[in-house]
């Protein structure tokens, strides 16, 4: 059995953080080269779904699933490793996720250097740290990150559980890259700690939103009946319009249910909520309807 160099000088979870650390790395340095080696095109392509995908699973969701399998892989491949699977896995995990997080660091001061003017001008994290203190300030945003896994699944909800409602029960196809995009890195003064962060901001609205949008097809078409709890209507009137739009009343009889689909729904209509756009109408003309890409 031929074992590397690498696992000889190092032991697998340290072999694990060195190699995704360097992939990180060299990932970030390559998307900071389209721009200027000609290829401003793909970086455009990458700052928008599916390419903003492909960077997000890349850098996010790719460690969490390679470390743990290479943590066991060299566990199993150790004739004097007595570690069971489960550790070896925590440890690779572990070891993933300490490379992601040096990764955001290094390249937060390298970013900063590359742009000393700026670091120098107004920042949001100076601000904060003012506001709230730089160890409350910088504990809670890094917290924060305990969510992108959870955006991901979301994401991938997204993908492949939303669609096939599309074809069954016609519900509206979305351009997803309206949503799941990032621009924030244009903004003038924007660079280092803040800019890394309001990336991570601009893409999780962008995917909890368009799971929103999608939601709210979810709900008006299967449920259209208002909570009885009127300080719940009030919570979630903002983020589901049809709860004041158009759902029946939770006093309200199953025939005025019955009735409200009926008004709304038919065999051929694009069966959106109640105030999509698809609805809306000039001189009893529709203004347009969301397409996918």
């Amino acid at each position: 059995m031929l074992i590397s160099p690498w696992a000889i000088v190092l032991p697998p979870s340290l072999w694990i953080l060195v190699v995704t650390l360097v992939a990180l790395l060299a990932g970030a340095a390559a998307l900071h080269a389209l721009g200027r080696i000609g290829l401003s095109g793909l970086s455009a392509w990458l700052c928008r779904a599916p390419g903003l995908d492909l960077v997000i699973l890349y850098f996010t969701v790719l460690p969490l699933i390679v470390g743990p399998i290479v943590g066991v892989r060299s566990a199993r491949a150790d004739p004097d490793g007595s570690a069971p699977d489960w550790l070896a896995a925590g440890m690779g995990l572990l070891a993933a996720v300490v490379a992601q997080i040096l990764t955001v660091m290094l390249w937060t001061v390298a970013h900063e250097l590359a742009h000393r003017e700026a670091r120098r001008g107004p920042r949001i994290v100076h601000q904060l740290n003012r506001t709230v203190g730089r160890f409350r300030n910088h504990t809670a945003v890094w917290w924060t990150a305990w969510a992108v896994p959870l955006f991901a699944l979301v994401r991938l909800a997204e993908y492949f559980v939303y669609p096939p409602l599309v074809w069954l029960v016609r519900f509206p196809r979305y351009n997803q890259g309206e949503w799941v995009n990032v621009s924030r890195h244009k903004f003038r003064g924007l660079v280092g700690h803040d800019l890394i962060w309001c990336l991570y901001c601009d893409w999780m609205t962008g995917v909890w939103s368009l799971g929103t949008e999608m939601l709210r097809n979810v709900e008006s078409f299967w449920c259209p009946i208002r909570f009885d709890s009127t300080k719940k209507c009030e919570n979630c009137r903002v983020d589901f319009p049809d709860l004041d739009g158009g759902w029946v009343a939770a006093s309200g009889e199953m025939s005025d249910v019955v009735a409200t689909l009926d008004a709304h729904y038919t065999p051929t209509s694009t069966n959106a909520w109640f105030g999509h756009p698809a609805r809306l109408t000039v001189e009893g003309k529709p203004t347009g309807e969301s397409r996918a890409d």
